[in-house]
Parts: C-alpha cells; structure tokens; sequence
C-alpha cells in the first residue's frame, strides 16, 4: 500500500461513493488507476467486502445497549468467552480489554424483551460472573468509515512508516 491507495480509501471514506469515477473527480487519479488499485487492496485483503451502510431504525433495531461483562479468569477465556458472546443473536461488536471490565459487548436491539432477552443469554454463559448494561440515549458520534478522522496527511506517514 502506499500513498495514491491511501487517497483513494480516504476520497471512498469522505464521499461514501467507492466508484472509480467518482474517485477520479475527487482525487485526479485516473479511474482505470483507481479500478486496478481497488482490486488489488480487495486481493491483499485491505478491502474485505462491499460495505452497505444500513438505517438500524428503519428496520426496527433502535435501541443501542453497550454491556460490560466480567467473566472468570483462567488461561485463554478471552477467546472461549468472546466466542460464546459473539455467538448471541443481536450482538454485533465483542471487544476484550484491559481495565476493570473483561469484554465491551454492543448490541442493536428493537425493544425492552430483546434486552431481558441478551442479559438471559449472557447469564447462560457460565464463566460469565457479572454484567452491567447500559442503554444509548443518543448517538453523539457513529463513525463507519474510520478512515473519515484522519487527516490525509496523517496517513501518508503512516503507510510511509513515518511519524504522524
């Protein structure tokens, strides 16, 4: 990767359009550049799908909850328990951390029963001691494209293996 792709994901992040047509007014790159370029971040696994950013509330999924659960200690139940809690419908982040809390879980969720719903299945797990959920009055920030909170010239340094 070097700098022209780094210009070409963030023009994608700022325009939230990843035609290379559009890419080549935006940038100046040639869009036959852009379309090779493309392909070979897809094949490096830069680009790992076709993003379609959804509206949660117009499908019913507008009630944010973010858990903080503690599981029992013992050697490698960060990936046995970020397992099972990947695997309970509705939950779409699982996050292992350092601190007072062993896993950040986020769910989308359409109402109060699909909440009891998610704390019954966290309790079902049984290396999970104790959880504290939290409900997301209002999204301040919900940045889908992290490329979006850098400056350019940030992550040309970066890709050049420079400072930022």
């Amino acid at each position: 990767m070097d700098e022209r792709d780094v210009e070409i994901l963030k023009a994608i992040a700022d325009l939230g359009e990843p035609s290379p047509k559009v890419i080549e007014e935006a940038t100046g790159i040639p869009k036959s550049t852009v379309h090779y370029r493309l392909e070979n971040l897809r094949e490096q696994g830069v680009i790992k799908d076709d993003l379609f950013n959804l509206d949660l509330t117009a499908l019913g999924l507008d009630l944010t909850v973010i858990s903080e659960v503690n599981a029992e200690y013992k050697e490698g139940y960060h990936e046995e328990v970020g397992r099972k809690l990947s695997e309970i419908e509705s939950v779409n982040q699982v996050y292992f951390t350092m601190g007072d809390t062993d896993f950040i879980v986020i769910a989308n969720l359409a109402d109060r029963k699909m909440v009891e719903d998610l704390i019954s299945d966290y309790e079902r797990i049984e290396e999970v001691k104790r959880t504290s959920t939290s409900f997301v009055i209002s999204t301040i920030k919900n940045e889908n494209t992290p490329l979006r909170d850098f400056e350019l010239g940030t992550l040309k340094a970066l890709v050049n293996g420079e400072e930022a």
